[in-house]
């Protein structure tokens, strides 16, 4: 069975949003329209979906950093802040953000907290992830049959 270090991440994260859209405890918060997704964007984002798809990078990044925090998840999304004349300066993202979208996968049962701190992957995220992941690598094996070694 293929894992998410398997298969790009490009490729994943599309098809994990699409899942994550079907589920009824993963939704964006009335306030997600106007936020930004950190100090070092400009504008809110603007794709309609993007709060699907930023669960499920959340969710892909706790499956292969985990256990892993919220001001972990922030920093893994933020970026360099232009600061005017003076040199850019790395920056997170925003927290809130993280911070929601974990409690929608903890609400979902797909992430859970470890008792040394941090969120994990539970089994019933793992079997998600990894079903994905096996569906992607046949596709992918259809064009390259090296691939057929990882399935």
């Amino acid at each position: 069975m293929a894992t998410a270090y398997d298969v790009p991440a490009a490729k994943m994260v599309p098809r994990l949003a699409e899942e994550l859209r079907k589920l009824d405890t993963i939704k964006p918060p009335e306030w997600a329209m106007f936020a930004k997704a950190g100090r070092h964007r400009e504008k809110s984002p603007i794709d309609d979906g993007w709060w699907f798809v930023r669960a499920a990078a959340v969710l892909r990044k706790v499956y292969i950093a985990g256990p892993i925090g919220t001001t972990r998840i922030a920093a893994e999304f933020g970026g360099k802040a232009d600061r005017g004349s003076k040199p850019n300066k790395a920056v997170r993202g925003s927290r809130s953000i993280a911070r929601t979208t974990i409690k929608q996968l903890e609400t979902s049962q797909l992430v859970q907290k470890d008792k040394n701190g941090g969120r994990v992957v539970t089994g019933k995220g793992r079997k998600l992830v990894d079903g994905l992941a096996t569906e992607l690598l046949k596709e992918m094996a259809t064009q390259n049959p090296e691939l057929t070694k990882y399935l």
